[in-house]
């Protein structure tokens, strides 16, 4: 429930439209019924790093405003809504699964999403080539999603770890967007995930929080 427009929004959230981070925070957000000021941050142009937009000091999206509170980094900015906005629960109640949850989770925000981030995809193609960048893509989505479905071969219902949207699919369906959207990657060894993916696209939450539906996604 975006909104580009409305400058009295309690909550704001400041985002690019390509950004998986970003992307996590705002599915949360619809999932758990949250209105929210849409303000777009240009990282092609660097505005991150402009005085005026810069609340994360790493200078990274997303950061979510909150009254007096500002915070950044996705994980951090969905326990917050987690804790303060209880609607629609992002965790289960049985701890097994909580701590699936949290490793699922912390797979793709440590292992995969960080290797072909804007910044780190430009430093490898100054540097070395444009190919190696590509390779080295696959390589770690690769291995990150190998691990996932072994990880949740278990524990996967309609949705990751059961019947039940949690905070582990908010991480999951950025990811496998962005690895069949933006990378073209081959997802047929990955059954679960692919199953998954299919499930994301019939939920409104997930829809209206996809990249193309963004504010400032390119219009072709």
């Amino acid at each position: 429930m975006a909104s580009g427009d409305d400058d009295n929004k309690k909550l704001q959230l400041y985002s690019y439209w390509r950004s998986s981070c970003s992307h996590r925070v705002r599915i949360g957000l619809n999932f758990k019924g949250l209105e929210y000021e849409y303000k777009a941050i240009n990282l092609v142009k660097g505005e991150q790093h402009t005085p005026g937009e810069k609340l994360n000091p790493i200078g990274y999206v997303p950061v979510l405003v909150d009254g007096d509170v500002v915070l950044s980094d996705s994980f951090a900015i969905l326990m917050y809504l987690e804790e303060k906005y209880p609607q629609h629960p992002l965790l289960p109640s049985d701890f097994k699964k909580k701590a699936i949850n949290y490793q699922a989770a912390n797979i793709v925000s440590s292992s995969i999403q960080p290797h072909h981030n804007l910044a780190g995809l430009k430093y490898i193609e100054e540097k070395i080539s444009a190919d190696e960048k590509l390779s080295w893509v696959e390589f770690h989505i690769g291995n990150g999603f190998a691990a996932l479905e072994e990880l949740l071969k278990d524990y996967t219902g309609k949705y990751a770890t059961g019947d039940e949207v949690y905070l582990v699919d908010l991480f999951l369906a950025p990811q496998i967007y962005a690895a069949i959207k933006r990378f073209n990657l081959d997802m047929s060894k990955y059954p679960i995930l692919l199953k998954l993916h299919e499930a994301y696209s019939e939920l409104p939450a997930f829809q209206n929080a996809m990249p193309e539906k963004q504010p400032d996604a390119p219009s072709s």
